[in-house]
């Protein structure tokens, strides 16, 4: 068996009754999940899935996690899918895997009760998960994850958040991304459990909370803001502590909201080329700047580009991008990941995340990052949320608009933007929209930001 099922095996062995997975569909202990990752293999098996191949699976978050125990009880990788792009991704996914490509469609509930043979045991090298990646809003792409980078991604987030059996870790991201499979794997090497949640309710996940001892989440930070006005001023209980927040911009407003009422927040940067969590702060503190994630991870190095790109190289980054020969190194350069993140590394040897090079704006000669005036624009008085983007301007080169959420009083807005940011940097339109556009993981879609400044004029 491959990487994940042998950690399930390990933990099974020293505590059977221990739950390691419960969902709003039911829950199942070390010994149950083990026994179902078994029989999903033989399924896989007597569909002519055999150790080494990739599997696709689009489905909810309980049955993704049940199909990954399945895939590495059977030796194959797998390739969780949004089930509602999974069809248009499908074609290019299956370029790139050279044809062999294979589609899960058995649901969990419907494998009979067999017992798959032993599969090979775990390679270091082998391929253990692929995470489909679009980039930044490019080409379709998928990341090859070995169960070495996994084993070192794990070990490392565990020497930074500790995690150990009878804790509980919420997981309320999506399993197609990085940031959400990636629960799966740090619960079962330490034998907690994962609560996984089928889809965000602030409602429930703050219920959940409150009721289930969880000790360590993971949120996006439009997700904590939503906690946050659900709590309504409460602290969240002793037994949690770690809140990763991860996946986007922390604006300062809501980092110092959050400090307020207890939260035990830890700013974190990842990526999926990087099997998630590369760098955590653990104390962010009241002097905290926006950007700023902390120490690298242990065993990655990390240097900048002298375009201000962050490159990592270190055990747990991707082995390189999916391609028909299963060529490793691509996407790589001496081992070196050059990420589309750009950054710097202070006295301390901390990171800060400046925002993507393919997002920034020149205006009036002056290189803006969005994120940037974006932080500082959130802090005015009426801003609920708040997007910077630019249409092509023949003064300005970028004229900065802003997307505004909320009531603010539109020329306090304009004067709070003279006051503290310096005139390249400073929106030259204000608008106020009911909603900005944002993915899943609550990241801003910058380019339908800019379909909004277009219709903008």
């Amino acid at each position: 068996m491959s990487l994940l099922a042998s950690w399930l095996a390990e933990a099974a062995g020293e505590h059977p009754h221990a739950c390691a997975l419960r969902t709003a569909a039911g829950e199942w202990a070390y010994g149950e999940l083990l026994a179902l990752a078994g029989r999903g293999a033989a399924c896989l098996r007597r569909s002519g899935i055999a150790a080494g191949g990739i599997v696709g699976c689009a489905a909810a978050a309980p049955d993704l996690a049940l199909a990954a125990v399945a895939c590495s009880a059977a030796g194959a990788a797998l390739l969780p899918l949004d089930p509602l792009t999974a069809a248009a991704a499908w074609p290019r996914l299956q370029e790139l895997a050279g044809g062999r490509l294979h589609c899960l469609r058995t649901p969990s509930g419907d494998w009979p009760p067999d017992r798959a043979p032993p599969a090979p045991a775990v390679d270091a090298d082998g391929l253990a998960l692929v995470i489909a990646s679009s980039g930044s809003e490019g080409e379709p792409k998928a990341v090859m994850l070995t169960a070495g980078n996994l084993a070192a991604a794990v070990a490392a987030s565990q020497r930074r958040l500790p995690l150990t059996a009878g804790d509980t870790w919420l997981g309320c991201l999506p399993l197609h991304h990085v940031g959400g499979i990636a629960l799966l794997y740090r619960c079962l090497r330490a034998g907690a459990t994962l609560l996984l949640h089928s889809r965000f309710s602030a409602p429930e996940v703050w219920r959940d909370i409150d009721e289930q001892a969880v000790s360590h989440i993971s949120l996006v930070p439009v997700m904590l803001a939503r906690l946050l006005d659900v709590a309504g001023g409460r602290p969240p209980p002793a037994s949690l502590r770690h809140a990763l927040i991860g996946g986007g911009a922390l604006s300062r407003p809501l980092c110092e909201r959050a400090l307020a009422t207890g939260w035990p927040i830890r700013p974190s940067w990842g990526l999926s080329e990087s099997a998630a969590q590369a760098a955590t702060l653990l104390q962010p503190g009241l002097g905290w700047r926006p950007g700023l994630v902390g120490e690298l991870l242990p065993g990655l190095a990390v240097r900048i580009a002298a375009d201000g790109r962050i490159c990592l190289r270190g055990a747990q980054v991707m082995a390189g991008y999916l391609n028909p020969q299963r060529r490793p190194g691509l996407g790589l350069a001496d081992g070196w990941l050059i990420t589309g993140d750009l950054g710097d590394i202070d006295a301390a040897g901390r990171l800060s995340i400046r925002g993507r090079a393919d997002e920034l704006l020149v205006s009036g000669g002056v290189n803006v990052h969005p994120a940037e005036v974006e932080d500082c624009l959130a802090a005015c008085p009426g801003v609920r949320d708040v997007a910077v983007t630019a249409t092509s301007d023949p003064e300005w080169g970028d004229s900065l608009l802003a997307l505004v959420v909320g009531q603010p009083d539109l020329q306090l807005l304009r004067d709070w933007s003279r006051q503290h940011l310096p005139t390249a940097r400073r929106p030259r339109r204000f608008r106020c929209v009911d909603r900005l556009p944002r993915n899943a993981m609550g990241k801003l879609e910058r380019a339908a930001l800019r379909r909004l400044a277009a219709e903008d004029g």
